[in-house]
């Protein structure tokens, strides 16, 4: 490794990478349950996972051990998830239909592109200042949130089980009549991780990140 981790300055920067990685994946999740409580499923609720408290959406994996061997690595990305926030799908789609079911699956993507849009939006207004520590700060961890939040909503939009746009897609079929698809997904569910690490190691995974570069260009300037 190239650089000393316990530096002042890379401990900084760790942690606004950090904060910024919470605040995109935590965020993800307490969206599926917030618009899952105002379609009348208040299983998160009860459970406490609509809270903003960081410990109660953790996950070992997702959001402390994955990201942190992509961080230590020095990955050109980092990826992770937090604890999925417990949601009564066939209550919601009993009660309301397929179309809020395909609105509860996307609302995460829908949290993190909205954020990512917000962030650049003040990313390159006059409201930040452009010089000083404080200004510097601000900027990185502006930076850092359009990235994560970008990366999060686009990899979830691909319709690959676990990810968001599988269930979306399954849904959308549905409303239409359609069973193939939502079987086939059923089918390859349990697989789904190894599926998406496979494509990693591919060149397919150039069709992953090109609709996250595109949109990081946009947003980055």
């Amino acid at each position: 490794m190239d650089f000393d981790i316990f530096s002042s300055q890379n401990i900084l920067k760790t942690f606004i990478m950090m904060i910024a990685f919470l605040v995109a994946i935590i965020g993800h999740e307490i969206m599926h349950g917030y618009v899952a409580f105002r379609y009348g499923d208040d299983t998160a609720k009860k459970m406490g996972r609509l809270s903003v408290n960081p410990i109660r959406h953790i996950d070992l994996v997702g959001s402390i051990i994955v990201p942190g061997i992509l961080f230590f690595a020095q990955a050109p990305f980092l990826f992770g998830w937090a604890k999925p926030v417990p949601v009564n799908m066939n209550y919601i789609i009993q009660r309301w239909g397929y179309e809020a079911g395909i609105a509860v699956s996307l609302a995460g993507v829908a949290y993190n592109l909205i954020l990512a849009l917000i962030a650049s939006t003040l990313l390159f207004s006059n409201l930040i200042p452009s010089s000083g520590f404080f200004g510097a700060i601000i900027v990185a961890f502006l930076v850092k949130l359009i990235i994560y939040n970008v990366v999060l909503g686009i990899f979830n939009l691909f319709p690959i089980p676990p990810l968001d746009g599988s269930a979306a897609l399954s849904f959308i079929c549905l409303k239409f009549g359609i069973e193939g698809i939502p079987r086939f997904f059923n089918q390859i569910a349990p697989y789904g991780f190894i599926i998406i690490i496979l494509i990693f190691f591919t060149p397919l995974s150039e069709i992953f990140f090109y609709p996250m570069n595109f949109l990081l260009q946009f947003l980055l300037k």
